[in-house]
């Protein structure tokens, strides 16, 4: 395992790689500052997305969990760049419940490169797993341009 941070607006972000893939990411601090060339690429990566450079990230991923885990992650991840779907859409494209959706988002192993943010509640806002909770979310939104009704 491979351990990296990046700083970035929406705080400090350590990625993990393992056996060639990014496996997480999350707020804080990591162990270890390791430089591998996936690192590195995910690094620049985050950074472009961070300077409104960059809208779809091209890493390789590996999502631990059930098969419908990696099935809410695939969904997410296909939610473009400044756009947001309901908990009810994913729910409805996976002939699944929403509450089951809703707690595979919280469980999403690869925030921000998944963009678990892009997913609402029925009525809007809802919360967000990582760091800064709904603040963070609001947050990532905005920088999309897709935070106009939060007004």
């Amino acid at each position: 395992m491979k351990t990296c941070t990046v700083s970035t607006q929406f705080g400090s972000l350590v990625l993990v790689e393992e056996e060639g893939r990014i496996t997480s990411l999350s707020w804080g601090r990591g162990s270890g500052e390791d430089s591998t060339e996936l690192l590195e690429e995910a690094r620049r990566q985050l950074r472009a997305y961070d300077a409104g450079k960059l809208e779809v990230f091209d890493l390789p991923l590996h999502v631990r969990g059930s098969d419908f885990q990696r099935a809410v992650c695939t969904a997410m991840s296909a939610i473009p760049f400044g756009e947001t779907c309901t908990y009810g859409d994913i729910s409805h494209q996976l002939g699944a419940l929403a509450q089951a959706v809703g707690q595979a988002c919280g469980g999403n192993p690869i925030p921000v490169i998944i963009p678990c943010h892009r997913v609402m509640g029925a009525k809007g806002l809802t919360g967000f797993s990582g760091a800064g909770g709904v603040e963070t979310k609001v947050t990532l939104l905005r920088h999309e341009g897709a935070g106009g009704f939060l007004i």
